[in-house]
C-alpha cells in the first residue's frame, strides 16, 4: 500500500506552535493530497501568525480548542486517519515554576487523544516527544532502547505521556510511534528558548542570562530537518517503534551564545551569568542511527548556515517577536529571574 495515498486527513495538535506550524507549512507544500486540521488551544506560545502563508489553503483548517476536551477531539478525529501530537507545554523553566499545566496537557491531553485514536481506529498516531526524557549523559549517546530518566517536571510529563502511548500499542494495538528530537531552532520559535531569547536580547542590546558556567551541551536540530524527519516517520515509520531525531550539532551554551554575538557583531560583555536552574541537565545526546538506517532520513542543514539564517529571520521580523516579549513574556521573566 502506498502510504503517501493512505494518509490523507491528518489531525495536527499544537499546530500553531513553533514546530507544529513549521510542520504544517512543510507538509502542505510537498504533498498536494494531504488535508490538515490544526487543533490548538492558542496558549501564550500558540500564534496563528505563524500560519499566515497557509491560512487560505483549502486543504487546511484551524480549530481552536484543547486536546483535553474529549468531545471536541472525538468530533475531529472521526474525520481523520492520522494524529500527530505536537501539543505540549515545553519550557523547562516554566515547569519548575508551575508544573500543573504540563501534567494536564502532556499527560491527560495525550490520554484523550489516544482514547479517540482507539475509538475511531486511527491508522497512525505519532507522539512528538523529546530527548530530555532520557535525562543527562556524560559520555556517549542514548539509543531508543535506553531507559528514560527525566529530571524536570517538563521532561517527566513528556516521559509519562510516552509511557502511556506505548501502553496503548501493547494493550490495544493502536498504531503509535514516538519521535524524540533534540533541541530545535529556526523561524517562529517563541522568544523564551535559548536561541531566540539571546538573539532578540542581543538585537535589543539587553543582557543574555546564561545559566551557570554555560558548559551545558545540547544537540541542535534545524526545525526544517525535524519536519522532514516527522514526515518520513509518517510515511515509513513502523508502529510500536521509537525514533530518535538529532541534528548532530553538539555545542555548549556558551559556544552558541558567543556565536550569536559574533554573527550580530555585539560584545561578549552582554553575557550575564546567572544562578543555574534546579536540576539542569548537563548534556543531551541521542544516537540517530535507527531512523537513518531503517527509514533513510538524515539532516540536511548546515548548522552555522541555518543559525545565521535563523538570526536574520529574527532581525527582519522584529514585529513578530517584539509584541510577544512585551506581553505575558515580560512578566514571566521578571518572576523567573527574581533573586538570581
Amino acid at each position: 500500500m502506498d502510504n503517501k495515498i493512505q494518509f490523507k486527513n491528518i489531525l495536527v495538535t499544537g499546530g500553531a506552535g513553533f514546530i507544529g506550524s513549521n510542520f504544517i507549512s512543510y507538509v502542505l507544500s510537498i504533498n498536494s493530497k494531504i488535508k490538515i486540521v490544526n487543533l490548538d488551544k492558542l496558549t501564550y506560545a500558540g500564534n496563528l501568525e505563524n500560519l499566515k502563508s497557509v491560512e487560505k489553503n483549502p486543504r487546511y483548517k484551524f480549530v481552536k480548542g484543547d486536546i483535553c476536551n474529549a468531545n471536541l477531539v472525538n468530533k475531529l478525529v472521526k474525520n481523520c486517519d492520522t494524529i500527530i501530537n505536537f501539543a505540549a507545554e515545553t519550557h523547562v523553566d516554566r515547569s519548575i515554576l508551575e508544573a500543573g499545566s504540563f501534567i494536564n496537557t502532556d499527560v491527560f491531553g495525550t490520554y484523550t487523544l489516544l482514547e479517540a485514536a482507539k475509538k475511531h481506529k486511527i491508522k497512525k498516531y505519532i507522539q512528538i516527544s523529546t530527548d530530555e526524557v532520557y535525562g543527562s549523559i556524560e559520555n556517549g549517546s542514548f539509543s531508543e532502547n535506553s531507559p528514560i530518566s527525566p529530571n524536570s517536571p517538563y521532561s517527566s510529563a513528556k516521559a509519562s505521556g510516552d509511557l502511556l502511548v506505548m501502553s496503548y500499542f501493547t494493550t490495544f494495538g493502536i498504531p503509535v510511534i514516538i519521535t524524540r528530537a533534540s533541541n530545535n531552532f529556526g523561524p517562529y520559535q517563541y522568544p523564551e528558548k535559548l536561541i531566540p531569547l539571546f538573539v532578540t536580547n542581543t538585537i535589543e542590546n539587553k543582557p543574555l542570562p546564561l545559566y551557570g558556567d554555560g558548559k551545558n551541551v545540547r544537540d541542535w536540530l534545524f526545525v526544517q530537518d525535524h519536519c522532514s524527519a516527522v514526515y518520513t516517520v509518517l510515511q515509513k515509520g513502523v508502529p510500536g517503534q521509537i525514533y530518535n531525531i538529532g541534528g548532530g550539532n553538539e555545542v555548549t551554551n556558551i559556544q552558541i551564545t558567543k556565536e550569536i554575538l559574533n554573527i550580530l557583531d555585539r560584545p561578549e560583555s552582554l553575557i550575564k551569568p546567572i544562578k543555574d536552574r534546579p536540576g539542569h541537565d548537563r548534556r543531551y545526546s541521542v544516537n540517530c542511527s535507527k531512523i537513518k538506517k531503517e527509514l533513510g532520513w538524515k539532516p540536511q542543514a548546515n548548522f552555522k548556515v541555518a543559525l545565521k539564517e535563523t538570526i536574520e529571520w529574527y532581525v527582519i521580523n522584529k514585529q513578530w517577536w517584539k509584541k510577544l516579549k512585551n506581553k505575558s513574556f515580560s512578566a514571566y521573566y521578571k518572576k523567573q529571574y527574581k533573586n538570581k
